[in-house]
Formats: structure tokens, sequence, C-alpha cells
């Protein structure tokens, strides 16, 4: 039963292993900041818990430990990708758009008249 559980975590880490490989992979050939944060946040969130969790199956000692840091990747990198986009668009930082259109533009606007 403990091989089996080895194998899986074996089997995570790889999967892990390609999910980081691709979000780094998307933040070099994406064209803007938005398009990079989407790519690295959502394909490292995966491919990190993914690694991590695969270690704590293929050495049941750090398996709580692993957890631990997995609940902690799963709240913190959503939360700092939406840190980092918000300071981009506050320093007018444009998206690679093929036409124009902000529709955060007008909550900024009613925010700042109230």
């Amino acid at each position: 039963m403990m091989e089996i559980i080895k194998y899986i975590g074996y089997i995570a880490i790889g999967i892990g292993s390609i999910f980081l490989f691709l979000g780094a992979l998307g933040i070099y050939r994406m064209p803007d900041v938005y398009n990079r944060l989407q790519a690295g946040t959502k394909a490292t969130t995966l491919g990190a818990m993914s690694t991590i969790l695969g270690v704590g199956l293929v050495e049941p000692t750090w398996f709580v430990k692993s957890l631990i840091i997995v609940v902690f990747i799963a709240v913190s990198n959503p939360l700092s990708s939406h840190a980092l986009a918000r300071g981009a668009y506050r320093a007018s930082l444009t998206p690679f758009m093929k036409k124009k259109m902000d529709a955060y533009e007008s909550e900024i606007q009613n925010e700042k008249e109230d």
C-alpha cells in the first residue's frame, strides 16, 4: 500500500513539474503584464500545489507540513496576483488588445465621485 502512495506522489510531482514549466513558458510568451499574471498564477499555483503534495505523499512524515504549505499557496497566490494586477492597472499599464475596452475604469470613476 505504501508503494502505491509513493507512486501516486511521483506522478503528482511529475504533473506539478509540467504545470510549472507551462507556467514559465506562459510568462515568457504572453504579450503584456495581465496575460503574464494570469498564465503565471493559474499554472504555478496548480504546479506548486501538486509538486508539494506529491512530496508529502512520497515522504509521509512531511505530509502535514505539505498540506499546510498547499493551503498557504491556495490563499496567497490569487491574492498576490490580484494585488499585482490592480497595481499594474493603477500604474496605467495598458493591456495588449485589438479593441479599446475598459470596464473597470467606470468603477474607478464612481469611487472618486463618492
